[in-house]
């Protein structure tokens, strides 16, 4: 069978990928109290206009969303062992993958207010409250900007999934590199042309 029929197997080093997520999740948390330690982040606070959000909340909330997921990237391209970026890329995407379901089901269960306040969109309302009689004309205002927090902390933890296990694989951090294997002509023509 021709190798384009087949097509390629990545096999997946699933402990690394589970390390890699409670890594990122546990990093997230960190930070998400160190802001509310700080008083970056209140507890109970709805955003009803982006100018409320204060900048260290904002400092707090891309950072820690974004360097958490880096360490889980990197972790899980550090225990796998991998030196292939591709390899390492697509187990940072799974990190990813597995750790927001995690998120979802902690800030279900009520504690996503101590992960920042850019993880409080994923939880919704929960089906035990009761829906006030007079409806609050900032409501949909505010679950447009939990929403937007939640989707912006989220996508950065892409990213810093993808660049952590990328910078945990050693490859250098160029778009452009390719890796080829070359034939023995190809070697023998190199090696000429830099003893010339």
């Amino acid at each position: 069978m021709d190798m384009d029929e087949r097509g390629f197997h990545w096999p997946v080093d699933w402990s690394a990928v589970w390390v890699g997520a409670l890594a990122a999740v546990s990093v997230a948390l960190v930070f998400g109290l160190a802001g509310i330690a700080l008083g970056a982040h209140k507890i109970g606070v709805r955003v009803t206009s982006w100018s409320d959000f204060s900048f260290g909340a904002l400092v707090f909330s891309v950072f820690g969303a974004f360097l958490a997921f880096v360490a889980g990237g990197w972790s899980a391209c550090m225990i796998g062992g991998f030196r292939q970026s591709e390899r390492a890329i697509l187990h940072g995407g799974i990190v990813w993958t597995v750790a927001t379901p995690i998120l979802l089901i902690v800030t279900a269960l009520g504690a996503g207010v101590y992960f920042g306040g850019w993880y409080g969109g994923l939880a919704g309302t929960p089906a035990w409250v009761v829906s006030p009689k007079e409806i609050d004309p900032n409501a949909a205002i505010i679950a447009r900007n939990s929403a937007l927090g939640s989707l912006t902390a989220l996508l950065l933890g892409l990213m810093g999934a993808t660049i952590g296990s990328w910078m945990g694989s050693g490859q250098p951090m160029r778009i452009s590199f390719r890796r080829s294997k070359l034939t023995e002509d190809e070697r023998a023509s190199r090696a000429k042309v830099r003893t010339a």
